[in-house]
């Protein structure tokens, strides 16, 4: 008999949670008993927690990492005429923030290795204008925080830290989310910490802008119907608090798990020979970052990514593109007249770029198929060229 080859999901959600199901059920009855649906004691034991995790003072929850990035603008009274960099190879929520409050982003480039923010490229988009600095910590690896801070601080400019997806993950063993003045984090399901809905926290060693945090995200209301600022409403609801702490047990491990994936891949194809300029770039390790793997990024060379891609998908094998358009060129953001002349290295990695599936549940089985059909992409290509 003929065995059907096995499909492998690019992330299944489901499976990473089944293991924890009854945990789940124990603590959202005690929130459906409690009746406190918002403000519940989760909620701040949560943020008690996130902010142990991540070695900040502070941490305040909202709706979600979007609203995250928004806040801390909002905090920082950032409006028309600011600049604020940001990397243009980022998901829409980075830059979106920005021109919701009137202000501009400057799209900055990112290192061809890392995918982050390129920090030479920065220096030379200060400008007198310039009000916070967004770096992107991207699938899971801090950018050069370090000096992203050094260059800000010598220029008294604030720095965000775009970390949803980077929970966890550290640069000289500090941890994402305590290096700028504000961190932000998304609990998105799909999310190395991930919610049963949307979710966000904001991280802050600053007492008075964690104050300012909390203030904007409730309307700008204290004490109850009085509004000292035009805040907006943005709660993080004591349900996924619940679901989260619950996941919070199992971070560490999930984590482990994913870094293993990543190991075997990079082996596997190391030893199919798939890497190579023609080829498959593996994903850097900056030497100096703890990496958390919420995604594992490979380029596609000479041309070949989307065609990979698709044969992927006929073998059943999941991908995604994380980004196919940046943001300098989406076209709601045509207003700002980028022509990406500057950013040689953000269009190259949109054009090359390939996630392979990585979860905590993904079997050794299920990745050797992975290989397998990325290898037979490559001996089929042999085959069409002799």
């Amino acid at each position: 008999m003929v065995q059907t080859p096995q499909n492998v999901p690019l992330l299944d959600v489901n499976r990473d949670n089944r293991p924890h199901r009854e945990e789940f059920i124990e603590a959202l009855t005690e929130v459906v008993d409690s009746g406190r649906f918002l403000f519940g004691p989760e909620v701040s034991a949560l943020e008690e927690e996130i902010a142990k995790y991540s070695q900040a003072d502070h941490a305040i929850g909202c709706a979600s990492g979007s609203d995250a990035l928004l806040l801390a603008l909002m905090a920082l009274g950032i409006g028309p005429g600011d600049e604020v960099i940001v990397p243009s190879f980022t998901f829409f929520a980075s830059v979106s923030c920005v021109t919701r409050l009137g202000a501009t982003p400057i799209f900055a480039d990112i290192r061809p290795d890392t995918f982050n923010l390129d920090t030479d490229h920065l220096e030379q988009l200060i400008t007198d204008r310039t009000r916070a600095i967004i770096p992107v910590h991207l699938f899971g690896q801090c950018a050069e925080i370090d000096r992203i801070c050094q260059i800000a601080a010598s220029r008294d400019i604030p720095v965000i830290e775009d970390a949803a997806q980077a929970i966890g993950a550290a640069y000289h063993s500090r941890p994402a989310g305590s290096w700028g003045l504000i961190g932000c984090f998304s609990f998105y399901p799909t999310k190395n910490l991930g919610g049963m809905g949307d979710g966000g926290m904001m991280t802050s060693g600053d007492a008075e802008m964690a104050d300012r945090l909390r203030l904007f995200a409730g309307h700008g209301m204290r004490p109850r119907y009085y509004h000292q600022v035009v805040g907006i409403n943005s709660r993080l609801d004591t349900f996924q608090a619940a679901v989260l702490r619950v996941k919070m047990r199992h971070l560490d491990d999930a984590v482990q798990r994913r870094s293993a994936i990543a190991g075997r891949y990079m082996e596997w194809m190391e030893d199919q020979q798939l890497v190579g300029e023609d080829q498959i770039t593996l994903p850097y390790i900056d030497p100096n970052a703890f990496h958390v793997w919420n995604q594992f990024s490979i380029r596609v060379g000479g041309g070949q990514r989307d065609a990979m891609r698709a044969h992927l998908a006929e073998q059943g094998v999941g991908s995604e593109i994380y980004y196919p358009v940046p943001m300098h060129q989406q076209e709601c953001f045509a207003f700002l007249g980028v022509d990406g002349s500057d950013l040689p290295e953000t269009e190259r990695a949109a054009a090359e770029i390939l996630n392979l599936p990585i979860f905590p549940g993904l079997t050794q089985e299920e990745q050797l198929r992975v290989v397998e059909c990325v290898a037979s992409f490559y001996q089929k290509s042999a085959r069409l060229a002799a």
